[in-house]
């Protein structure tokens, strides 16, 4: 079992409130619970969304955090490849989501069927196959 985690559930975890970054932890710990064999999966694209904020800030020891996250060598990171640039654009014409949202959501398909993407954003729950869990 992959939990893809796009940029929002990564930023809840990782530079959210407690109770916000709980709920994450939470829905983690259920899928671990039944899923011994549970890995990590975020995007290429969730690299450049979770850094932006702490660049910009200037917020080095924040932008450490989310570095720290990316370089786990047991994290799958998935890449915005031509494959998934073409689901995103047959899901964002389908479906009406924005860009990044609809190459998140490629992202995670592309990782076979036993999947679930964790996310804050309630609109995904409307794409096909997508199996999502809201934190």
């Amino acid at each position: 079992m992959i939990a893809f985690l796009d940029a929002s559930a990564l930023i809840y975890l990782l530079d959210g409130q407690p109770a916000v970054a709980g709920r994450v932890r939470r829905a983690l710990a259920a899928l671990r619970s039944a899923h011994r064999d549970l890995r990590l999966a975020v995007s290429r694209l969730s690299l450049l969304e979770c850094r932006v904020g702490p660049l910009r800030e200037g917020a080095a020891e924040r932008l450490a955090i989310f570095d720290d996250f990316f370089a786990r060598p047991d994290l799958i990171l998935v890449e915005l490849d031509r494959q998934v640039v073409e689901l995103a654009t047959a899901i964002r014409a389908r479906h009406g989501t924005r860009t990044p949202d609809a190459l998140q959501a490629a992202c995670c398909l592309q990782l076979g069927p036993s999947r679930r993407m964790l996310t804050g954003d309630r609109a995904l729950r409307r794409i096909a196959g997508l199996e999502v869990v809201l934190v």
